[in-house]
């Protein structure tokens, strides 16, 4: 849930696998992810402070991958990840100036931090409320 408590991310299952839905609280309106449809299955969904980001795993590549779709902008960030190490869960901070990755590597589980600072801007309390568009409809 965003920190405002305005949006919902949840993972369903499908048809073709886990994914992402996206709904405003408290109609239940869901909303169109426009770089989740591509990618699934999806996991660990994560909501920035007013819901301008979401952070979610995806499979690519038969990996999951952490992707951060911009819903403001509309553009989507993807997280590279060494070889060497599997992603299993995320959590991105509120204001999305971090994000926190779990990630397995020779068999150890360990909590990867990456500055985002200078790639996203920040979603504070207060800030610019982000409209969401139904489904089907250009975001």
């Amino acid at each position: 849930m965003s920190g405002q408590g305005r949006w919902l991310a949840s993972v369903v299952e499908r048809s073709r696998g886990a994914t992402l839905l996206l709904q405003e609280q408290p109609s239940g309106r869901v909303v169109n992810l426009r770089h989740f449809q591509t990618h699934q299955p999806h996991s660990s969904p994560s909501l920035s402070w007013n819901g301008r980001y979401l952070a979610a795993l995806v499979q690519q590549g038969g990996r999951p991958v952490p992707l951060i779709e911009d819903r403001l902008s509309g553009a989507n960030h993807r997280i590279p990840l060494p070889a060497d190490r599997t992603a299993v869960r995320l959590s991105l901070a509120p204001e999305a100036d971090r994000l926190a990755v779990q990630v397995v590597q020779d068999g150890q589980s360990r909590i990867e931090l990456f500055d985002l600072a200078g790639l996203l801007e920040a979603d504070r309390p207060g800030g610019m409320a982000i409209q969401g568009t139904s489904p089907g409809a250009p975001p």
